[in-house]
């Protein structure tokens, strides 16, 4: 399927290896934070659908 890495990333399975990378990084905060960077960028985005479909419904 074309789309399973977008499906993939609208159901947060996207994972990253750490097996390579430095001992001083700590990749749980990293992965923790990159999470809510997505969940909020979603959450924006709805935010911002819904916003202009109820200007579009009261405004014009």
């Amino acid at each position: 399927m074309p789309n399973s890495g977008l499906r993939q990333f609208w159901r947060g399975a996207v994972s990253i290896d750490t097996s390579g990378g430095s001992p001083a990084m700590d990749y749980q905060e990293h992965i923790r934070t990159y999470n809510g960077f997505i969940k909020g960028a979603k959450w924006l985005t709805a935010l911002v659908a819904l916003t202009l479909i109820l200007m579009a419904i009261f405004l014009l």
